[in-house]
């Protein structure tokens, strides 16, 4: 299994996907999701489930991995550009900016993708896909630990896919 996207170029984020972007919540998080396509998935795969974290965070969050997105229960290869906003064929998971570093966002307004911004360097961020055998059974609003337990014995094949965003 491999993962692709178009937001990614040559190791760096498209800038329109975080804090130098244009499209943005009310709280100011940024919300255009990067888009990305899973290529050569395993036989077998029922649906996928992705991460998007950056480690780099640790200094400056009071050390711990920022947690940009979670969604679970994907059953198609290609997911869109800001489809974290628009699509309702898969469940998503709570971001870090519901914590107290993020400014307390609401659980609702967190249920999406929130997108880079590296407050003191650039930043590597982290896509994880993860192919399952199986349907998760989350609701909107999970953490990723309650993903991470689900995903537990399910796992056919992962891949990760990296990129910089400059702060």
């Amino acid at each position: 299994m491999k993962v692709i996207s178009n937001g990614i170029r040559d190791g760096k984020i498209d800038k329109k996907y975080g804090k130098h972007g244009e499209v943005f919540n009310e709280n100011g998080m940024p919300t255009l999701s990067l888009p990305f396509e899973i290529k050569n998935p395993p036989e077998g795969a029922v649906s996928y489930a992705l991460i998007l974290e950056d480690k780099d965070a640790y200094p400056v969050s009071g050390g711990f991995s920022w947690v940009h997105w979670t969604a679970g229960n994907i059953t198609r290869l290609e997911i869109l550009e800001n489809e974290s906003q628009t699509a309702t064929d898969f469940i998503q998971g709570v971001n870090s900016w519901t914590s107290m570093q993020g400014g307390n966002q609401s659980k609702e307004l967190s249920s999406f993708y929130g997108g880079m911004a590296p407050p003191n360097a650039p930043h590597t961020y982290e896509l994880h896909i993860f192919a399952l055998d199986t349907m998760l059974e989350l609701e909107n609003g999970f953490y990723m630990n309650e993903l991470y337990w689900k995903m537990q014995g399910h796992i056919l094949d992962q891949f990760t896919l990296k990129g910089g965003y400059d702060n």
